[in-house]
């Protein structure tokens, strides 16, 4: 037997391969065993598929487990038809019951089949379920999956917020496209009392549930385990009403201008200049509710609270310096409590910073293919998962983002985020439901605020130039082709050229950058 201080065991290989980070960190394989069914009930215009559909995306995008949801307003538009009267939910209507009975079931047999297959964690079922004996039949319908079943019911009695649902959302589907907005909304109120008239809120007899109220309060009932845990977490930080939030990475850094990544270098006199035009559009975009008379055609302004979050590093803050921080006179949170509000109070958050480049921090990719060639060789592989060495990798960076989407979902107020690339590739691509492996190659350009607009059914982006290359003269952004990884190629100068073109012109835009470096 060989003496103890010789004996050196195999190490552990990460099949990942070297400096790759490990998948089971972001969803991985606890949980490989629990599928989950998630059950959406509520009458109409309380939040269902808004719900639903942010569910979905966090477990997909964060959890990395493969989730779909099943619509049955899909299914009845499939094989009825979309232009509907209320009168077709009219509950003691057998005709028309049976119809929307064969589109739930048509429903049920999909999810159950998506269910078993491999590899398939988690699927939603969005309806009203109305009825306890429409969920009693569909937990018998799924009984066979041996999966866990949980009942997510949305409530609003907030005529307000049910309202402004209907307007916003509902009357834009595909149900009432074409149709003059009053007319689709009385055509939607009685669509609400048809199924008002019959309904049944959850409770212990439905098993497992979670009951969201108003959004602000929240009973939940036997709900254990790793993904309902998750799911709980999630919808509690979750709101319906309408909101938004704007991207910007810091204005040119000295770095940028070498061509290097990462540092904690300051701005150009260019990188000043952004900073001066983006403390113009905060005060007069971000921070500002405008009104338009519809007779008239003036305008009404009216400043609004918004909120300023930074990276710690020394570029982010720089370009935020010169946003004023005037004072609200009255704020009044959801318990009623008033405050003084401090318009765009600055918050650095450390998980907002760059993704690390570890050795190879301060360096340009030239450099770093000559220095480090097997470095850059396995880069090439897989941007997503390369971690650079002593560094992070992208999919690092995804585990300390998803403190900052919880924040995002929670938040009511708009937000100016200024921040980095790497960091805004992945909120950017989480709020526009691009997969996880494009989100290294989305074009976020330097002096370009992206504002995104989430709601049921996807986010609205639009783009704001402030300031065009031409101006700069020399923005440093001009990415040596060789730093392009070669894995699935294509797919990434797709995703890049896609997402660079989601430029629209505005009052603050100038001529169209090209796309960013690193």
């Amino acid at each position: 037997m060989a003496d103890s201080a010789d004996y050196n065991p195999t190490p552990h290989v990460n099949p990942e391969g070297e400096n790759a980070t490990p998948l089971e960190v972001v969803g991985g394989d606890c949980t490989a065993t629990e599928k989950l069914v998630i059950v959406m009930c509520g009458l109409p215009a309380t939040g269902k598929t808004h719900i639903a559909n942010r569910l979905a995306r966090y477990i997909s995008f964060f959890l990395a487990m493969e989730t779909k949801i099943f619509n049955v307003g899909d299914y009845r538009r499939r094989f009825f038809g979309a232009k509907l009267p209320a009168d077709f939910f009219d509950h003691s209507n057998e005709e028309f019951m049976a119809k929307r009975e064969q589109a739930c079931n048509s429903a049920l047999e999909d999810l159950s089949n998506f269910m078993k297959e491999d590899g398939v964690r988690v699927g939603v079922l969005d309806s009203t379920n109305s009825t306890r004996k429409r969920r009693t039949h569909i937990r018998e319908a799924l009984k066979s999956l041996k999966c866990k079943v949980i009942m997510l019911e949305t409530i609003c009695d907030k005529e307000d917020i049910i309202e402004s649902n209907i307007r916003t959302i509902k009357i834009n589907t595909p149900d009432y496209k074409d149709v003059d907005s009053d007319a689709a909304y009385k055509d939607f109120k009685q669509r609400r009392e048809n199924y008002m008239n019959v309904y049944e809120t959850v409770d212990e007899k439905d098993g497992s549930h979670i009951k969201v109220i108003n959004n602000i309060t929240f009973i939940v009932h036997n709900a254990r385990g790793y993904l309902p845990q998750k799911v709980v977490h999630f919808v509690m930080n979750l709101h319906s009403l309408p909101r938004v939030f704007y991207l910007s990475r810091h204005g040119q850094s000295e770095y940028n201008l070498l061509g290097k990544i990462g540092g904690d270098a300051g701005l150009t006199d260019a990188g000043r200049e952004y900073a001066r035009r983006l403390a113009d559009f905060a005060h007069n975009v971000v921070g500002m509710d405008v009104e338009k008379d519809e007779e008239t055609g003036e305008e009404k302004r009216t400043p609004r609270p918004a909120r300023l979050w930074t990276s710690t590093l020394r570029r982010t803050k720089e370009t935020a310096q010169l946003i004023k921080h005037e004072k609200i006179s009255t704020f009044k949170w959801d318990n009623g409590d008033e405050m003084e509000w401090i318009q765009f109070q600055g918050r650095a958050r450390r998980n907002l910073d760059e993704l690390y480049a570890g050795v190879c921090d301060g360096l340009t990719y030239k450099e770093i293919e000559e220095k480090y060639p097997d470095e850059f060789a396995r880069r090439q592989e897989d941007k997503l998962t390369y971690r650079y060495p002593r560094g992070e990798s992208y999919m690092d960076v995804t585990l300390r983002i998803e403190t900052i989407i919880l924040d995002i979902e929670r938040t009511r107020e708009p937000i100016l985020i200024v921040g980095h690339q790497g960091i805004h590739r992945l909120l950017y691509a989480y709020f526009m439901g691009l997969p996880r492996d494009q989100a290294p190659y989305v074009s976020i350009p330097l002096n370009t605020v992206i504002e995104l607009t989430p709601n049921a059914y996807g986010c609205v982006e639009k783009r704001y130039l402030l300031l065009s290359k031409e101006e700069m003269m020399n923005d440093g952004q001009d990415e040596p082709v060789t730093s392009m990884p070669m894995k699935d190629k294509a797919v990434a100068e797709s995703v890049r050229k896609s997402t660079e073109n989601q430029t629209r012109p505005h009052a603050h835009s100038f001529d169209v950058m090209n796309p960013p470096s690193f």
